[in-house]
């Protein structure tokens, strides 16, 4: 891919407000993943480099929803594990 296949369009959603979105509300390691994988999409479409722009594009989401699935896991494991714990101080 040269240099003159950079004009062929717009390049694909960088999804980084759901990057930084993950990063500040949810799980930090992945949504920093995220805005790296995210700030790479432009910079590939400049090059001509299509692929890797979709490629980065959509592991940029792909981190994000990681991000937020852990977050909501852990919050829900959290809840569990405090649940279990009230029930069984008020056995005593």
């Amino acid at each position: 891919m040269g240099a003159t296949n950079h004009s062929m369009g717009n390049p694909p959603d960088n999804n980084l407000v759901w990057a930084i979105l993950c990063t500040v509300m949810c799980c930090m390691p992945l949504g920093i993943v995220a805005i790296i994988k995210a700030t790479k999409v432009n910079t590939l479409w400049a090059q001509g480099d299509q692929e890797g722009a979709y490629k980065a594009a959509a592991d940029a989401k792909k981190y994000s929803i990681w991000g937020a699935v852990a977050t909501v896991v852990v919050i829900v494991l959290y809840f569990i594990i405090m649940a279990v714990f009230v029930g069984l101080s008020t056995l005593e």
